[in-house]
């Protein structure tokens, strides 16, 4: 078990490593100024993560959705599908674009393609949840009978395209909001699996 000031500082490390590669890209910073900015030294954040990319890569872990969304899935469902789904993509919509920034690093850099394939397994757990949810609702009676994985990547790219969308710039696009979308796309997907 780490003390709480190993832990304060690979916290502050993964934070200032996600703004400065934000700002920067992520072969425009060197782990002194990481470590600068995080206020120890740069032992510190070879000690703790052995080299810039296990840093991001731990960064990308730590930040993702799949720890919130698994306890959101087990402290949160009421069984009424459309209160479900709202607050299922309020959270999913209020994660990701608090870790936009994480998006924009690995997204932009090809060198980074290792860790995009390894956060991977972050949305597999959300399809996972997902589709556990809809096979509970069928056999609840309060959803129709279908395949519920399919519809549970539908309603993951549904959020994940909007998510992509505002991320790369949706106001150019069109006026509709992201609160407005969300509520509108939910009652589409209420209504067409709703006995």
């Amino acid at each position: 078990m780490e003390d709480k000031q190993t832990l304060g500082s690979k916290s502050r490390l993964m934070l200032a490593a996600i703004d400065l590669m934000a700002e920067k890209g992520y072969k425009g910073v060197s782990t002194k100024e990481i470590a600068l900015a995080a206020g120890v030294s740069e032992m510190t954040l070879f000690r703790n993560f052995g080299s810039k990319f296990n840093l991001l890569e731990k960064a990308v872990d730590r930040y993702h959705y799949s720890i919130e969304m698994t306890q959101v899935f087990n402290e949160k469902i009421t069984w009424d599908l459309r209160t479900d789904l709202l607050m299922i993509s309020r959270m999913y919509h209020e994660i990701m674009d608090r870790n936009r920034k994480l998006f924009l690093i690995v997204l932009r850099d090809d060198e980074l393609i290792e860790i995009r394939e390894k956060a991977q397994k972050h949305p597999r757990k959300l399809l996972e949840l997902l589709t556990n949810y809809f096979t509970d609702m069928q056999s609840r009676k309060r959803m129709i009978l279908t395949d519920a994985e399919t519809q549970a990547i539908t309603f993951m790219w549904m959020n994940y395209g909007a998510f992509m969308t505002q991320l790369l710039g949706a106001s150019t696009i069109s006026k509709v909001t992201l609160p407005a979308f969300i509520e509108s796309s939910i009652e589409l997907f209420v209504r067409g699996v709703s006995p």
